[in-house]
């Protein structure tokens, strides 16, 4: 006598096989839902550990790319040109001029500041748009002249522009600089060698960095007919060595335009 076939999916039903986490009818359904939100909540985990080390590691200074930045430096010098030159009323000119303009309006209560940005400011902070709808920051191609006065301003300062200027436009915008100026002008400026904008950079920039020697700067300012401020200079020179000051950039003082 034949024994009775035996059907296998209620066997498989049943027991512990795979077949029961998609079979519609079983037990064990719950177990998918549980493994996409294990999933879940380990995306979830590793977004929010990079998101952290990002935080406390990337902490760009400048929209430069490279190894350096003059216009973290030109905070940093602050305290310093306080001590040098009258800053009741300053003019920074340079990428990033949203960071150092904000500097001074919060620390430094006995300033007016005011700042030249000379690129694009798509992919800036929401405080430096809010500055540029205030018109504290103009956003200006600086190879033009300035609209302003003759001695606008009792300090005007530039940084990470003139290195990616080429001479012909350097002989334009530094005696600008130097005639809205009425105690003088301050540029930081690259030292050679230093690191170059990155391929992607120089789209805004036009050209590659070319970073000059204090040789050659003297020379240029004789060429250009203008006077380096040797008093600033020293003065400059003397504070910073007591207060540990050391600038990463050339600082190089200019006297303003007669």
């Amino acid at each position: 006598m034949s024994k009775r076939p035996t059907h296998s999916n209620r066997r498989h039903a049943g027991n512990g096989s795979l077949l029961g986490v998609f079979n519609p009818k079983s037990r064990s359904t719950p177990l998918l839902p549980k493994l996409l939100g294990f999933l879940v909540v380990v995306l979830i985990f590793v977004y929010f550990f990079r998101r952290s080390g990002e935080n406390g590691v990337k902490q760009p200074l400048s929209k430069i790319e490279g190894d350096f930045t003059c216009t973290s430096e030109v905070q940093r010098a602050i305290p310093i040109l306080k001590t040098t030159y009258n800053m009741n009323k300053v003019l920074h000119v340079g990428p990033d001029t949203c960071s150092v303009v904000s500097k001074l309006l919060k620390e430094e209560e006995e300033t007016e500041a005011w700042g030249i940005e000379p690129y694009d400011i798509e992919d800036s902070a929401r405080n430096c748009k809010i500055l540029v709808r205030k018109g504290i920051v103009r956003v200006a191609d600086i190879k033009f002249p300035l609209p302003y006065k003759e001695n606008s301003f009792s300090l005007v300062i530039i940084s990470d522009a003139v290195d990616y200027m080429s001479i012909k436009y350097l002989n334009k915008t530094i005696p600008e600089l130097a005639r809205v100026s009425s105690d003088g002008l301050v540029i930081f400026a690259g030292y050679p060698g230093h690191s170059r904008a990155k391929v992607q950079e120089l789209s805004k920039f036009g050209r590659p960095a070319k970073m000059r020697s204090s040789s050659w700067w003297s020379q240029f300012f004789s060429q250009a007919k203008l006077n380096e401020n040797q008093d600033a200079r020293k003065t400059f020179e003397q504070s910073a060595t007591k207060s540990s000051y050391k600038s990463g950039c050339q600082i190089l003082h200019l006297k303003s335009n007669p």
